[in-house]
């Protein structure tokens, strides 16, 4: 008798469990993209061709503004998800530390009660032994006793 669990069990909770949380990143991933979706769009005057180069050459004032707004948002969405990962990277490592000590605690049962099971095998058969042993016995001095009385 092998008392050892298997190490993975495919249960319908895993597959939603799964389908949950990449539907999560999902979101996460088009909330990004829609966010900052208006920073990669190139502004409607720097790819018109109706600038002249000294007019080109002069700084312009949203770019500065659109390039520190999207280092602000960048930064924020990042913050976010470091936060919110953090927490559930810290929670996902001490559930497995949890689930690594019960499957140790488990697989130290399991050997102990196949110890005990073999020892209350044992001493079963040993009982048998006995038992068939006086059942011999009790059986050799009936039929010694019956040739007493008749003999």
């Amino acid at each position: 008798m092998n008392a050892i669990p298997s190490e993975k069990l495919d249960t319908p909770e895993t597959d939603e469990n799964l389908a949950a949380v990449s539907e999560v990143e999902a979101g996460i991933r088009d909330f990004v993209r829609n966010d900052i979706a208006y920073l990669r769009r190139p502004s409607p005057g720097a790819l018109s061709g109706t600038e002249t180069p000294a007019s080109s050459t002069a700084p312009s004032s949203p770019a500065p503004s659109l390039d520190a707004s999207a280092e602000a948002t960048v930064s924020n969405v990042n913050s976010l998800i470091q936060r919110v990962a953090g927490t559930s990277l810290a929670e996902i490592e001490n559930l497995i530390g949890e689930l690594e000590a019960l499957r140790d605690l488990l697989h130290a049962e399991g050997q102990r009660v196949q110890r005990e099971i073999s020892g209350y095998a044992q001493l079963s058969q040993q009982a048998m032994k006995s038992t068939r042993m006086i059942a011999d016995n009790v059986s050799q001095w009936k039929r010694s006793a019956e040739n007493l009385r008749n003999g």
